[in-house]
């Protein structure tokens, strides 16, 4: 439509002569972006983006559309046609489209916040929602390419936490191969994205989506939400499985990010578009353009090794996007290659008679050559705006990595585009992003986050999604070896977040904070979509929040959490494959005792890291990690005050000269362990 349409001279003056035009950025302002959506998806049974909605001047939407072609064609009405029909409508009959526009937002308001029938979500839903909505994936699961549904297939993370969930789940209750199949589904899944044109195999991180069914040719849009949740995906697949391939990809995104995506103030850029130019001078933009070679473009640059590369990523001199109709239905990419791995590492090294190590060296080679000549390229148009619960996604994934990543054996090696980091230089980053927020976009008097910056901070206040997903990320960040700094700043952004958002009558939490009267709808947001749900996210939070503190605040947490899922009953009833991170904290909170590993030792010991990673070694989503220094006055008064028992803990081992590892649940404490693989073997009971 932006070729199409806005930039075509007729079209323009339909607009200039009749309407006023508003561009909005959806990114910086999804509050505006999700009333117009909400009355779209409503009247037409669908919705999506580029999003065009008429207005009344006190901005009530008459009608509104999606894609709509310049000219009628596609059995659609074109777009001039649209603005003159639109037009006549509001000479000829104003009130009657007024009249409309406001009744659909009065109805929209009623179905869009819903309120608690009940202080707690029913018993029977809060054990089996889980259940029900891996039940509903696993019909829709593509068993020969992986992932769940058919094209064009979106990377939705938050499938994957849902069912790796339920597989735990099934262990722990003896169902073993039943577990083992549900995970299955995942790590083929999880493979099948990683080999698949969707990956970024040349400078590392994944595209949007794919818009075939084989993970092939993607929507080339890079997005920052999908990078921290991916790559915290692949984390877990790492525990699980310790296959280094799960935690080289996990690597592989974060290099990326920190390559690529970081502002030299710790910030997190949010996106990197599809489009570019060819070349130098060239008149439009086109899609993937920097991401796709010729055959012959590999020839000159590899050499002698571009035959191994060429048939290892399927490149061919005619272009290789034939792998399903869907994968160029417009004959845009003839000629080109969108680089795919079909075969295994092992079989293609036997069949050019070298080790696997020497061929994956070669490999790693050859993809830092294209790497270089790439960057000669234009390059797509980086979106540097730095989006806090974007970010908070990222601090998540950073955090974790740091600890979960000392597992890899010794021996492992790394080959371009991920470099030989130390998993302790995650944390650096993650500190680094959670500093630039909290110094440019957090009021410290007011305890208020801003949106989002670019060249300073936004107009725009922040969202539901800004404070939870940026408590999720803290959270991490303490828990993988932070200071008690970031988990004081996560309770103190809890309570903005439920003076703000909380419905303290009926439940849940709005989406914005409805002090502004040109947002005409208040949402309580459930759709765990691309991006988790602010409400999913927050009663995650809030059941971690209760496992840390003690006493009557822990009560209140788990009472909001409560009250919280139970405005979403119906939802997680019928609909649970719409919510599923959501039926991972409804399982969360019936959980009769949440597990505690409290390491208690000294923070510049190295041996209390080791006890942090081994304490990450197991995949246990329903674990708290709370390490505490008897030594620091800060610490120990900040546990005094929110949780005596942790104090006590760390006042009966102050003396030790080791780090101390106890794991605590239903009231009851292990004996102490003090040593990582002894933490590991009681963890892994």
């Amino acid at each position: 439509m932006e070729v199409e349409s806005f930039e075509d001279e007729e079209v323009a003056k339909l607009l200039n002569d009749s309407f006023i035009s508003i561009k909005v950025d959806r990114e910086e302002r999804p509050d505006v972006d999700k009333v117009y959506m909400s009355f779209v998806q409503a009247l037409y049974g669908g919705g999506g983006w580029p999003l065009s909605v008429f207005l009344s001047p006190d901005l009530k939407p008459l009608m509104g559309g999606t894609y709509f072609p310049p000219n009628d064609n596609y059995g659609r009405p074109g777009f001039k046609t649209l603005l003159k029909k639109v037009k006549d409508a509001w000479d000829s009959k104003k009130d009657t489209l007024v009249k409309s526009g406001t009744y659909a937002i009065e109805e929209l308001s009623k179905a869009l916040s819903a309120n608690a029938g009940a202080e707690k979500l029913s018993d029977e839903i809060s054990r089996t929602a889980v259940s029900i909505c891996a039940k509903q994936f696993s019909r829709s699961y593509d068993s020969e390419f992986g992932g769940f549904g058919s094209a064009p297939k979106f990377p939705r993370p938050v499938e994957i936490q849902l069912m790796l969930y339920h597989s735990k789940k099934l262990k722990e209750s003896g169902k073993t191969s039943e577990a083992d199949e549900n995970q299955s589904m995942i790590l083929f899944s999880l493979q099948g994205m990683a080999n698949g044109g969707m990956h970024d195999h040349i400078g590392g991180g994944f595209h949007r989506y794919s818009v075939d069914e084989c993970w092939h040719v993607p929507h080339f849009e890079k997005m920052l939400y999908d990078q921290g949740q991916l790559a915290n995906i692949y984390l877990d697949g790492f525990i699980i499985t310790k296959d280094v391939m799960y935690s080289y990809v996990a690597r592989d995104i974060l290099d990326y990010l920190r390559r690529d995506m970081i502002a030299p103030e710790g910030g997190i850029f949010s996106a990197e578009d599809a489009d570019s130019f060819e070349f130098e001078g060239a008149k439009g933009k086109k899609e993937g353009a920097f991401y796709i070679w010729t055959s012959d473009e590999i020839d000159e640059v590899l050499g002698e090794n571009a035959d191994l590369f060429k048939e290892h990523y399927y490149v061919k001199k005619s272009g290789n996007c034939d792998l399903s109709s869907r994968s160029d239905p417009h004959n845009e990419f003839a000629g080109r290659n969108v680089l795919i791995e079909r075969n295994e590492l092992s079989a293609m090294a036997s069949k050019f008679s070298i080790s696997t190590e020497k061929y994956q060296e070669i490999l790693g080679e050859c993809r830092r050559k294209l790497f270089d000549v790439r960057l000669k390229r234009p390059k797509p148009h980086l979106d540097d705006k730095i989006i806090v619960s974007w970010n908070g996604l990222v601090i998540s994934s950073f955090a974790r990595a740091s600890k979960i990543l000392t597992a890899e054996p010794e021996s492992t090696k790394y080959y371009f585009p991920v470099v030989n980091s130390q998993p302790e230089d995650y944390l650096e980053v993650a500190e680094k992003a959670a500093l630039f927020i909290r110094g440019s976009l957090y009021d410290e008097q007011s305890r208020r986050l801003q949106h989002s910056y670019r060249q300073g901070p936004s107009k725009a206040p922040a969202f539901l999604d800004d404070y939870a997903f940026l408590i999720s990320g803290l959270l991490d960040l303490y828990e993988n070896g932070g200071g008690v700094t970031w988990l004081k700043w996560a309770i103190e952004l809890q309570e903005t977040q439920d003076e703000l958002y909380l419905d303290r009558e009926g439940g849940a939490y709005f989406n914005t904070q409805g002090q502004d009267p040109s947002v005409l709808l208040r949402v309580k947001e459930d759709h765990d979509g691309a991006e988790p749900s602010g409400n999913s996210v927050s009663a995650i939070n809030l059941v971690r929040l209760a496992s840390i503190v003690a006493g009557d605040k822990a009560e209140s947490y788990l009472s909001t959490a409560q009250r919280l899922l139970a405005v979403f009953e119906l939802r997680l009833r019928e609909l649970a494959v719409a919510v599923p991170l959501m039926c991972c904290g409804a399982d969360m909170i019936s959980v009769p005792s949440r597990k505690q590993v409290v390491l208690v030792g000294s923070k510049s010991s190295a041996e209390l890291n080791n006890m942090l990673a081994a304490a990450h070694s197991v995949y246990d989503p329903n674990k708290t990690v709370i390490h505490i220094d008897p030594s620091s006055a800060d610490e120990m008064e900040f546990w005094e005050e929110h949780n005596n028992n942790v104090a006590e803990m760390a006042k009966k081992n102050r003396n030790s000269e080791k780090v101390v590892a106890l794991v605590c649940q239903h009231f009851t404490c292990s004996p102490p362990v003090f040593d990582s693989s002894a933490l590991t073997r009681l963890l892994s009971k």
